[in-house]
């Protein structure tokens, strides 16, 4: 049980103080890591095994994550791709097999407001159309803010963004339960906030899609 708790507290110190430094990837690999441990350590020890060889083979378990890679997702990504040339989307694919958009203020979102712009429509009814092809898709929407303003006006702005979007997609025919949304505010910057076009990049949206293996 000692060790147990050894490792717990292991794992909760690099998780608090690594995952700041980290890219959104990173640290879902890293939290994953580290639940894929508790839960390895606790199922050794209760087992009469190991906790420190349970950990190891549930770190390495949580990093892999659940996502796969399949040909409607590669489809979704080069369909997306196409329709966001030459606007400043960012179309990829994540480490853990995630399709990822990065969407930046000048075609998503004013300074200050939470009202999708005539710019991203276009760009969010493509992807409705993609996510209503692919119902096993799973999607994540979050929010960023440069650092102008308090972290009371910051942090729902980015909640509001994120929700506009789903919004917007759940009225394209896209089922709402699919989504999760989050706000980060200024927490993740990608540039400097020193400067204006730092602080464009920053005011963000990015969308996670992700889809997992028919059980």
């Amino acid at each position: 049980m000692r060790k147990l708790l050894l490792i717990g507290s292991a794992a909760a110190i690099l998780l608090t103080t690594g995952c700041a430094e980290m890219s959104d990837t990173q640290r879902r690999t890293a939290i994953g890591a580290g639940a894929g441990a508790l839960g390895g350590a606790a199922i050794g020890a209760m087992t009469g095994g190991k906790a420190g060889t349970g950990a190891v083979i549930g770190a390495g378990v949580g990093a892999l994550g659940t996502y796969i890679w399949s040909q409607q997702m590669e489809k979704q990504k080069q369909e997306m791709q196409a329709a966001t040339q030459g606007t400043g989307v960012t179309v990829s694919q994540t480490t853990d097999n995630q399709l990822k958009l990065d969407i930046p203020s000048d075609i998503s979102f004013a300074t200050g407001r939470a009202d999708i712009e005539a710019n991203f429509r276009p760009v969010l009814d493509r992807f409705a159309e993609g996510l209503r092809n692919n119902p096993n898709a799973e999607v994540r929407i979050i929010g960023h803010t440069d650092s102008t303003g308090s972290d009371a006006i910051n942090n729902p702005l980015s909640l509001d963004r994120a929700a506009s979007t789903r919004n917007y997609l759940t009225a394209r025919g896209v089922d709402g339960r699919r989504i999760v949304i989050e706000g980060m505010g200024e927490r993740y910057p990608i540039a400097t906030n020193d400067t204006a076009e730092g602080r464009a990049r920053n005011r963000r949206v990015e969308i996670f899609v992700g889809e997992r293996p028919r059980g």
